[in-house]
This record gives C-alpha cells, structure tokens and sequence, in this order.
C-alpha cells in the first residue's frame, strides 16, 4: 500500500478522499488555497501545503505548483477528485513522469475518451449502442446544415473536446441551427480551446442513465449497477438515485457488462463511468465516459457497500479489485441530493456567506458528504455546492419517504440554499412514480416561475 498520497482538490472531495486514505492507513497531504486556509478537514491532513490565491486559475488549476506539493512532501500518489484538473490527461502524464502515482487511468485513456467523437467511435466498435448521428468533428454551419438535412430535427450541437453543457446547443429547426452553430461553437473554444461540434439526433423526454465501473491492472473488472440522473438544470446534476426504476435487472447486468468489456479492451484501468440517454421506448443509447470519480458515486457505494475510492487508491498501488462482479450485491435503494449554495428564486444566483446555522438530519440511513459547518464562511470562487444528502431505504417508496423527512429537517442559515427545491422535486408524481426525465426540472421551474 502507498505510505503518503495528495489530494488535488477541495471541500467536499478533499474531505471524502481523506476519509478514505484514513480507512487504508495511508497518509493524506492536502493542497489548498488561500481562500481555503480555515478548511477543518486541513487539520487532520499529515501536511498541507498552499498553492495559491483564492481563484481557481491561481490555485487548484496550477498543475506545476500542485506536482511540486506531492513531490516536496514526499507522497507516492496523487488523487485528483473531480472537477479541476481530474481529467487532464496533462497531469496524468506528469505524474507518471515523476514517478507518482495517478489516482485514475492512464494519459492515452483520458485523451481518447475526453474526445467525444472518437470515444463514441470506439465505443461503438466495441459493442455499445450510440446516438443517431455521423460520428465526425464539424468546424462549419453548412457541415451542420447538410446532416440536419439527413437526421432531421430536433438536433443537439455539441462540443467535440469535452461535455458538462459547454458547447451544447438545441435545435429545433434550421433557424435556430443558423443561430445556435456559432455560439456553441464559441462556447466549446472558449471552454476547451478547440471550438469543433457534432451532432447527434435530439431524444426528447430521455433518462440520464450511467453505469459505474471499476477495473484494475490485472485484467478484472466490475459493474456497480447504474444511477439515474435526469433531475438537472442546464446539464448539471441535482438528485441521483440508484438503481433507476426504469431499468430491469436484466438490462443493467447486460449493459454493465458491455461497459466493463469495452473498456477492458482498451486497456482502462481504474474507475470510470459511462454515460447512456434511455429512449421512451427503453433503448440505451451511448453518450460519453467520464475518466474519474463522479460526485454522485455515493448512491452506488450505498447499495453496493463498495467503497470507491478506496477501490481507486488501491488500483494506484497495483493491488488488484477486491471483489468480483459474483460478490456484488444490490440491497435497497439510495437518492442522493445535491445541497447549492445558490438562489433558485433569482435564477440560481450564487450565494457564498457566512453559515450562521448548520444543523443536519441524522439517521443511521442518512450519510452526508460536506466538509462546511456552521460559522463556515462560503468562498465566492468556487462549484456551489456545499454538501451531498445520501439517504438509503430498503426500497424507493421508503428511501423517498426518507429524503423528503430529511430535506424537512436539514436547516441551514445564512446563506440561500436549494433545499426547498429539492423538497419540490420529491413531491413530484413523475418523481414519485418515476416517469421523470431530463426536462422535468426546467418544466416544474416554468411553473414554480409564473
């Protein structure tokens, strides 16, 4: 097992990889910024060292001053958490560069896979269902004009060198198309430095579903069931649960399967996760991998009791996966809500500030990630979010049940939260009896609005 290892990151994560080098008995080295100095979980890190100002450019995006911390401080590892530089395939090189460990895989898997072209091509190749749409980087409005012409609309413009909603475009018809092309495409350049798109056949009232993997160096992998994830607000994330009530069991084994062999076949190693849009008539249809840990992991840890990023640390240290896929069991249910430090009455307005109270709910079926507390002062520079509410329940009615009680109890002051939101959410019928997609949040907004 490694002796010392550096955590590449902030707040929530920073707290949740600690936890986990504390479980191995590895020690844990914490980089942060100046705007970060009084973070608590700073003190139970074996050393910490400050590599900047507040702003992330200055700080957690600075490759050669966080390679410099695990380098002077002796660590043999270094876990990038999410976000950040976690699918740089730059760092990952360095790394291996200068003899250090890379919590995640290797440069070549980051780079193939973060080409969203390509990473469908290959996949693809390997077995796994994609969406309509010629698999080729556009630079053009005409390029874009003549597969409209073939695909027909509703289209999605979409940005070749990365995802998050950056770059991303709906089109509905050949005038918006005309519209959307150039600002997408600034959007992709803006974000990623390389402003060419693709396009894909819009799937309207789709389910945002992802398969959890994890494969070691010795050739094993494993499948953790999939999350849905179709409660988002301009593609990012606000409830997840696991598993999704609208797959069967037969097709999660299948598909997971298919993600584990896919990405044993190109020599993956480490956790990944691999994105699917499911149709309203149940078929799957391939998007993207994401080449590290994601922030809704918890859910799969849940039913599963596979702790991750353990799993993660040791696959750094060559250890081989602790279990096989015959050993995973899926007990229960569990739906994670994502607690943001924004307005959602004033168009999700960020809301950093002083936490004046912080009381929590507490049940041994209620597990919270967050690393603020109360008298916590908010930074202005950062995600929003401030904490993870994991609640588990024997089945969904009761793990619903469970988080909206939860959601009722948590008080936080201070500071605007989405809280009530999220209790809005559950109150749903096509949450409840979910029949949910990834409009519902902009169509239960729309209401809550006029």
């Amino acid at each position: 097992m490694l002796k010392r290892l550096l955590i590449a990151n902030r707040g929530e994560i920073a707290q949740r990889i600690l936890a986990a080098t504390k479980a191995l008995g590895v020690e844990a080295v914490a980089v942060y910024s100046v705007a970060d100095k009084n973070a608590k979980y700073l003190q139970d890190c074996h050393d910490r060292v400050c590599i900047g100002p507040g702003p992330p450019t200055q700080s957690y995006l600075q490759m050669e001053a966080i390679l410099q911390a695990a380098l002077q401080t002796e660590c043999q590892a270094l876990h990038p958490g999410y976000g950040f530089l976690a699918e740089n395939p730059l760092l990952s090189y360095m790394c291996q560069q200068q003899g250090l460990q890379f919590v995640g895989p290797s440069a070549r898997a980051i780079s193939l896979l973060g080409d969203k072209v390509q990473a469908k091509k290959v996949m693809a190749d390997y077995g796994l269902p994609t969406l309509l749409g010629p698999q080729k980087k556009i630079t053009s409005l005409e390029e874009a004009k003549s597969i409209a012409q073939n695909l027909g609309y509703p289209l999605l413009l979409k940005a070749s060198a990365g995802g998050g909603g950056k770059g991303m475009k709906l089109c509905h018809n050949p005038a918006e198309l005309e519209k959307n092309f150039p600002l997408a495409s600034m959007q992709a350049l803006q974000a990623f430095g390389d402003g060419s798109l693709y396009v894909e056949k819009y799937i309207q009232k789709a389910k945002h579903i992802e398969f959890q993997v994890i494969l070691d160096r010795y050739g094993n992998g494993i499948h953790l069931g999939e999350r849905e994830c179709s409660i988002q607000r301009r593609h990012q994330k606000l409830i997840e649960e696991s598993p999704s009530p609208a797959l069967t069991s037969e097709q999660r084994e299948e598909m997971g399967q298919k993600v584990v062999q896919a990405l044993q076949k190109l020599g993956y190693t480490n956790a990944a996760t691999a994105e699917f849009l499911l149709s309203p008539d149940g078929e799957l249809a391939f998007m993207e991998v994401n080449t590290r840990l994601q922030v809704e992991h918890p859910v799969s840890e849940q039913i599963t009791q596979v702790d991750i990023v353990q799993e993660q640390i040791k696959i750094a240290a060559n250890a081989p996966l602790s279990y096989r896929q015959n050993e995973i069991r899926f007990q229960g249910h569990a739906i994670e809500c994502r607690i943001n430090a924004e307005d959602p009455e004033r168009n999700f307005r960020p809301s950093p500030g002083k936490i004046t109270r912080f009381r929590p709910p507490t049940a041994d079926y209620i597990r919270l990630d967050t690393h603020i507390h109360e008298g916590y002062t908010i930074p202005p520079f950062y995600d929003s979010m401030i904490a993870k509410l994991i609640v588990w329940g024997e089945n969904r009615t009761q793990a619903i049940e469970r988080t909206k009680q939860a959601l009722e109890q948590f008080q936080i002051e201070g500071v605007k939260t989405t809280l009530n939101l999220l209790q809005k959410v559950l109150e749903l019928d096509s949450f409840q009896n979910g029949t949910y997609h990834t409009k519902t949040l902009e169509e239960l907004l729309s209401q809550w609005q006029k």
